[in-house]
């Protein structure tokens, strides 16, 4: 039972987290979005070179590319592991914590190259980024499917839902 609300507040400190990661770019590219497709406010924003744009779209690029294969590396290592259940899920949540870090990164990136530079690619890489951040939200079903977990240990996983 102790091991089951170990797994629970877990679970849930990690949500929270992911929660936070997500929701902190969301308001700024907002408004880098609605800055640069309704001309109704000026800003007088500094002006760089247009290196610097090409630069951080590749950063952004190579970071959607990076934290995907980092994220399934690690989660193919775990999964064949012999390790216990709570060092997988313990693996899972680095791995996850790691992988929203990144997507959080992103996302800044994002509203900042947009703001500036007013390159539709950054829209495109957000909307991409948000694809990457309702796919990879944990919940129960995810862990077990990703750990490949079976008998008890899925049916304790499956308990993170579960009311008391």
């Amino acid at each position: 039972m102790e091991k089951q609300q170990d797994i629970k507040s877990n679970f849930r400190k990690l949500e929270r987290n992911v929660l936070i990661l997500t929701g902190l770019p969301l308001p700024l590219f907002a408004f880098a979005y609605l800055y640069t497709t309704s001309r109704s406010m000026e800003i007088d924003l500094p002006s760089f070179p247009g290196i610097f744009d090409a630069l951080m779209m590749g950063m952004v690029v190579g970071l959607l590319v990076v934290q995907w294969l980092q994220f399934h590396r690690g989660i193919k290592k775990t999964r064949i592991s012999t390790a216990s259940l709570d060092e997988k899920l313990k693996n899972y949540e680095v791995l996850t914590i790691s992988r929203f870090w990144k997507l959080f990164a992103i996302g800044m990136m994002c509203a900042a190259g947009l703001l500036f530079y007013e390159n539709p690619g950054y829209t495109i890489a957000y909307a991409v980024t948000l694809i990457y951040v309702s796919l990879g939200k944990p919940t129960p079903d995810r862990i077990a499917k990703l750990l490949r977990l079976k008998g008890d240990e899925k049916d304790l996983v499956y308990t993170i839902n579960q009311r008391e």
